[in-house]
């Protein structure tokens, strides 16, 4: 009779876990900014992985949480003959929070697989660097490139910031626990500091005075290279109208996050659910 009773008091807990799932996600992502010449496309991408998890609401919504790890980058190099003079280019390592839902086209109870849209808001920190002359690693947040921080008109930007996460993606079923697919997504972001290049050069002395040579040098790179000498204040450096972003392509593996709790108290046969294909979602237990 305990026993019994005992079950009984697991089934919302058991019903609840049915709809939770355990997510990771590896891809490439790539820039879109300044020092980029196309804006889609993966020729400077790099490896993006992320952990997470999701939760059924219904048989067409799913919340959803990930922390992705990636590294995004740009040179000015593999750009047009303007982008090549100006010489620059930089890096950065980016660490994501994002929390979203999904709304799934297809029932998964009903369909071997569906495809999805995504949308929500993100937290992401970024830290700019690019290597000197020398080949030695430098932040460029610190030397104020562009004046920030001590010219009036132009403010400190922060390293962590907003985004909105949102794409597209399909789901395939291979069993009633285990999905599998493959996901697209873009970041809109808030700044146009994730290359440190946004608006106008700043006057040479005044950076100089302010930060000192180093930040002169890496502000424009064009002397290494033969293209002429510092431009003049106010000089286009990037284009402020058009906020950087990322963008990514990944496989998708998701599993359920299920304990048999009863069968391990009880020692009862595993409870099966009464469905067609798999996946899925609330019925109401």
């Amino acid at each position: 009779m305990k026993k019994l009773l005992l079950i009984s008091c697991l089934f919302p807990i058991i019903g609840s876990a049915q709809n939770f799932h355990f997510s990771v996600r590896a891809g490439i992502a790539s820039y879109n900014g300044d020092l980029k010449k196309k804006s889609f496309g993966f020729s400077q991408s790099s490896f993006i992985g992320s952990l997470g998890a999701k939760y059924d609401l219904t048989e067409h919504i799913t919340a959803r949480t990930y922390f992705s790890l990636t590294s995004l980058k740009g040179d000015d190099k593999k750009g047009n003959p303007v982008m090549k003079d100006r010489n620059l280019n930089f890096k950065t390592s980016v660490l994501e929070w994002e929390l979203g839902a999904q709304y799934n086209f297809l029932n998964l109870n009903d369909s071997w697989w569906t495809p999805y849209v995504y949308a929500g808001i993100g937290v992401f920190h970024f830290n700019p660097y690019t290597k000197d002359v020398n080949g030695n690693k430098t932040f460029l947040k610190p030397l104020s490139t562009e004046g920030e921080g001590f010219i009036p008109s132009v403010r400190k930007y922060s390293l962590t910031q907003f985004s909105i996460p949102f794409g597209l993606g399909a789901e395939r079923s291979l069993n009633e626990d285990m999905k599998v697919g493959i996901e697209l997504g873009y970041r809109k972001l808030f700044t146009d500091y994730l290359d440190d290049v946004s608006n106008v050069y700043t006057d040479e002395a005044a950076l100089l005075a302010a930060k000192g040579q180093k930040a002169v040098d890496l502000a424009y790179r064009g002397y290494e290279i033969g293209a002429g000498p510092y431009p003049g204040a106010y000089t286009t450096r990037g284009n402020p109208k058009s906020k950087d972003g990322y963008f990514y392509i990944a496989l998708t593996y998701t599993v359920r996050f299920y304990f048999d709790k009863y069968k391990q108290i009880s020692g009862l046969p595993s409870y099966k659910r009464d469905k067609k294909v798999g996946c899925p979602a609330s019925r109401g237990r």
